[in-house]
């Protein structure tokens, strides 16, 4: 009976402000990449407030997945969407970015020492802790959307592909494959609930954004060529950054490089510096856009080229989300669309099972230490039912003083 609980939650929204206060939040403690701050969503706003159920999360990241750009950032973007219209779409953005945006451009301004100081131990602290964030993820959405054998084996068989064809076109295409078996083998014996974002967006309007996130690709690098601006150079390179690249930030990381490096902007020894210091801030890892528009050697630079970079970077990724939620709203009604979405939301599963070995397990857990401290952390989050922020603090606490 918690359709009605969540029907009743989308009736109310949100203000503004707390919309922002909310994603704020997120942004200060959501360590360990996109697919750890996935995790964090879905225990703020499934296991929590309850604004959405499982299915339609597990719809959301789905669509998400498909389109180019951050991810986690654009699951943000369309919760904020939902609550609060253009400006909680806007609050829940800034509140997600601004916290690691504004570091990393200060980092970049002159704070060489901050990134210095950090102990490695705090850092492995921070990525252990993501190992029970995901884990957690893992444990609930498993038992939602993957309940019987059939949506099992899709989890399972999509986790084995994408590890073993580890790119962002092998999950694009293990979402298309899991969709076509869904609406093909999973008929009549199971349900979908259905819990609609409530989007204020027009379809006229959503068509007018993807017009523009096309137009933009296609005019910007002919403008900036035309002009020989340094301004509409910086522009073009990372809104092509952020519209191009499917799999998230560290995908993004070899693109900008060949934007950045080569052209003179910043030195190769700046750029994995700034990459290093990206690794210790929330949040999500487009962020780096700051620190590149920061410390460019080009005019703007400093914290107008900082918002410049940020903005060009996220941009696509705000144009493609809110353009499409008008249309996915309406495709989901259709009966074979709710099928593909019984075997895209397994497959979103097994997406979560891949990447909870590798990155995060692979980078984390190096000694029998680092695993018992992921199993604490997960007893905690699970069982404890401490919040993330709190078992975030204590996990990095713990390995920074050498207790692990």
């Amino acid at each position: 009976m918690a359709q009605p609980r969540i029907d009743a939650a989308f009736g109310k929204p949100s203000t503004v402000v707390e919309i922002f206060l909310i994603f704020l939040r997120l942004g200060l403690t959501s360590f360990g990449g996109p697919v750890a701050q996935l995790g964090y969503f879905r225990d703020e706003f499934v296991v929590r407030r309850k604004w959405l159920d499982e299915h339609a999360y597990a719809d959301l990241v789905a669509l998400c997945q498909f389109l180019p750009g951050p991810a986690s950032s654009q699951v943000g973007i369309a919760l904020g969407l939902s609550r609060g219209g253009m400006p909680g779409a806007i609050a829940a953005f800034l509140g997600f970015t601004l916290p690691s945006a504004i570091a990393l451009v200060l980092f970049g301004l002159g704070l060489s020492h901050f990134g210095n100081q950090l102990d490695n131990g705090w850092l492995h602290g921070l990525k252990v802790v993501a190992v029970a964030v995901v884990a957690q993820a893992l444990w609930g959405m498993g038992k939602a959307l993957a309940p019987d054998s059939r949506r099992a084996t899709i989890a399972v068989a999509a986790a084995m592909i994408v590890t073993s064809v580890p790119s962002a076109w092998g999950q694009v295409g293990v979402i298309v494959a899991s969709g076509l078996v869904g609406c093909a083998f999973l008929r009549g014996d199971t349900g979908l609930p259905h819990a609609p974002l409530r989007i204020s967006v027009s379809r006229t309007l959503g068509a007018i954004l993807l017009a523009a996130f096309f137009l933009l690709l296609l005019l910007l690098p002919i403008a900036a060529g035309a002009t020989k601006s340094n301004i509409a150079a910086l522009f073009d390179s990372f809104y092509r950054a952020g519209a191009l690249v499917f799999g998230g930030g560290h995908v993004v990381l070899p693109l900008l490089q060949s934007q950045v490096v080569p052209a003179g902007w910043i030195s190769n020894e700046a750029f994995l510096a700034g990459y290093g210091a990206a690794q210790a801030v929330p949040g999500p890892l487009f962020t780096f856009a700051a620190y590149l528009g920061a410390v460019s050697g080009q005019t703007p630079s400093g914290w107008a080229g900082a918002a410049m970079a940020l903005a060009a970077i996220f941009l696509p990724a705000f144009l493609l989300i809110v353009g499409t939620l008008p249309f996915w709203e309406q495709l989901r009604h259709y009966t074979g669309i709710k099928r593909a979405m019984l075997g895209i939301n397994a497959a979103v599963v097994g997406l979560l099972l891949a990447a909870f070995y590798n990155p995060v397990w692979t980078s984390a857990i190096k000694s029998p230490a680092d695993f018992c401290l992921a199993a604490g952390a997960f007893l905690a989050l699970v069982f404890w039912k401490l919040p993330p922020w709190l078992v975030v603090l204590l996990a990095a606490t713990a390995a920074g003083l050498g207790i692990r």
